[in-house]
């Protein structure tokens, strides 16, 4: 059964999903812990989409929804959101938390591409 599921550009991952969308993908991954009452993560919302248009092909760009899938999200310790987590080779690599620029977690993905 395929647990692959895109909106838009950006996949949604799940507690079913994560390891092989996520920690097995041969690219670098980006995940927004989010959720839906959350209204910072609603603002950083389109930010994710654009930045899955913009990295295509180059790395998994990915929204949890931690509310629908809280095993994923306590196993990296979420405690607030938007909590923002880069992977490279099954690993957490950078974090960010809050709502953060474009700009500026576009830089981080990069760093981590090279």
């Amino acid at each position: 059964m395929v647990y692959k599921k895109m909106s838009g550009k950006y996949l949604v991952a799940t507690d079913l999903n994560f390891k092989t969308e996520i920690l097995d993908s041969d690219k670098v991954a980006l995940v927004d812990f989010w959720a839906a009452w959350c209204g910072p993560c609603m603002m950083l919302g389109p930010v994710i989409e654009e930045l899955a248009g913009d990295f295509e092909g180059k790395a998994v760009i990915a929204k949890l929804n931690v509310d629908e899938n809280p095993n994923t999200a306590a196993q990296y310790g979420i405690r607030s959101i938007p909590s923002l987590l880069v992977f490279k080779n099954g690993q957490v690599v950078d974090q960010m938390l809050g709502a953060m620029p474009k700009n500026i977690i576009a830089k981080k993905i990069d760093e981590h591409i090279g």
